[in-house]
């Protein structure tokens, strides 16, 4: 017995229920099903299943191992399925939402190269900063920024973002510089309200989580239209790194309370159960994490990503 052939016997024995069905899932013989699992109990010295006249049920043991062969099983079947249509290229439809801003910036181009691999396969990117969900509207997959907040969707970490405050020199020359977070009471505040931070401002201060209370006369639902206003000197802004390191590291923008740190936020792609995940979609998903390791504009992320565990 070919110990993955055991493996998805025993596989096929549990979610049917019987080895009769079991049987008729693979195409074999009941007797042959009941081999298989018995081989693979010797095997690996175990008994997996109660087997009685009118049901099969999960030993201790068997619960345990039935949880990691599922996800072995389905990780192989995909695994050459994928290298079955590597060659051959994608088709159908992928479809995809993240938000506006970093949508733009990072996704759109990553898209756009995926899709020159795959010339067959369409691919439907939706650009907008609401929650969507995944199920009822259809998406394969979607591009969060910040805390998980759905416990049925499953995640694959690509990066972190950092939240820099920010101002042009002239800005900071006309109205002073912030020296600590409660100063921001005095400054005219630039506002996202996608950001949870909003009308609050999130610090550590002596080891000490802050919020601190902002207000001003702009309020935008965009980082980009942020980034925009705090370039045309309209006051301080909240901003992720990817929006504006440039701008800083060029001198047109001045990044300020460098030293009260504000909590960083994950960037992630969330899916749904990922057994059965179509290939295109795990594909995808495998093509993201590289290019994110790869990007010279995330590479610090090895850095930042000490001590905050993988996902």
């Amino acid at each position: 017995m070919d110990l993955v052939d055991g493996m998805k016997t025993f596989v096929a024995a549990v979610e049917t229920g019987s080895f009769t069905a079991a049987a008729d899932r693979l195409g074999i013989s009941k007797k042959l099903v009941s081999k298989y699992v018995a081989q693979l109990e010797d095997r690996l010295g175990v008994r997996l299943l109660h087997r009685t006249t009118r049901k099969l049920s999960l030993t201790e043991a068997g619960q345990g191992y039935y949880a990691r062969c599922a996800d072995l099983i389905e990780e192989i079947e995909a695994l050459a399925t994928s290298m079955r249509t590597e060659g051959e290229g994608l088709c159908g439809t992928l479809r995809i939402s993240a938000p506006s801003s970093f949508g733009e910036l990072y996704v759109l181009p990553l898209v756009r190269d995926f899709g020159a691999l795959h010339p067959d396969l369409t691919i439907d990117l939706r650009l907008n900063d609401r929650y969507v969900d995944l199920a009822e509207e259809g998406f394969d997959l979607a591009i969060r920024i910040g805390a998980m907040e759905d416990s049925s969707m499953i995640s694959r970490r690509l990066a972190t973002a950092e939240m820099w405050v920010v101002a042009t020199p002239d800005f900071l020359r006309s109205h002073g510089t912030p020296q600590v977070p409660g100063d921001l009471a005095d400054f005219n505040c630039i506002r996202d309200t996608n950001m949870r931070a909003g009308q609050a401002w999130p610090f550590t201060v002596n080891g000490q989580s802050q919020r601190i209370a902002v207000d001003g006369k702009f309020l935008v639902n965009s980082a980009t239209a942020t980034r925009r206003l705090a370039l045309g000197g309209h006051g301080l802004a909240l901003c992720p790194d990817y929006v504006i390191s440039a701008d800083v590291a060029a001198g047109r923008l001045i990044r300020v309370l460098a030293d009260f740190a504000v909590p960083a936020l994950d960037i992630r792609a969330v899916f749904l159960n990922p057994r059965h995940m179509p290939v295109k979609q795990r594909m995808f998903m495998d093509f993201l994490s590289r290019r994110f390791r790869e990007c010279p504009g995330w590479a610090n992320l090895n850095d930042r990503d000490q001590g905050r565990g993988a996902s």
